[in-house]
């Protein structure tokens, strides 16, 4: 991060998650730069509690909150009972604190919110229907559910799940943005 310690930060793991946060950003005609609001892609989970360190309570007291996958959940929890922002912490009690939860991951939330017909209409309209069949027909695939075969064809190739996370955030209606999503926003907005 640079010297200017931003109002707001935004935590999290990657920069798929950041692509789609600031693609929802720009959908509600929300400008994160006026508003002083920065999103930081982590480069991991395990991060959080350095970042929460020189932000959180113990810091310059920025405005944080963060948004992981739930295979992470457990390293987000220690991570805030590590700097001292609850002790045995419920999810709930989490996203009181600004830390919201991917049901799987990012694409899943995606893929459910807007379905697996139109994800296939989109990679389509990228030009990658066909790069997305021959990967169905790969012996590991084959028994895998469509929604799981779509998770797993966004992160096959370098820079696929940054594109998808803005290709598909773009194309949510914006009363059907996933949960997570939405709230990790509006904290730090609010």
């Amino acid at each position: 991060m640079s010297e200017h310690l931003p109002r707001a930060v935004v935590l999290v793991e990657g920069l798929s998650d950041r692509a789609a946060l600031e693609t929802l950003a720009e959908r509600r005609g929300w400008d994160l730069a006026a508003r002083d609001v920065s999103i930081v892609p982590m480069g991991g989970a395990q991060a959080l509690a350095r970042y929460l360190e020189l932000l959180g309570p113990r810091g310059p007291h920025v405005r944080v909150s963060g948004l992981c996958d739930a295979h992470e959940e457990r390293d987000f929890r220690r991570a805030l009972e590590r700097t001292g922002l609850g002790s045995g912490l419920t999810r709930a009690e989490m996203e009181q604190r600004g830390f919201y939860v991917c049901v799987a991951d990012l694409e899943d939330e995606l893929i459910r919110a807007l379905g697996t017909a139109v994800v296939e209409e989109i990679i389509d309209a990228q030009g990658e229907l066909g790069a997305f069949r021959t990967f169905q027909r790969q012996p590991a695939q084959r028994p895998r559910s469509v929604e799981a075969q779509l998770r797993r064809f966004m992160g096959t190739r370098s820079g696929r799940k940054i594109h998808y996370a803005r290709v598909l955030v773009a194309a949510l209606e914006i009363g059907r943005v996933p949960r997570p999503l939405d709230r990790v926003l509006s904290y730090v907005w609010d």
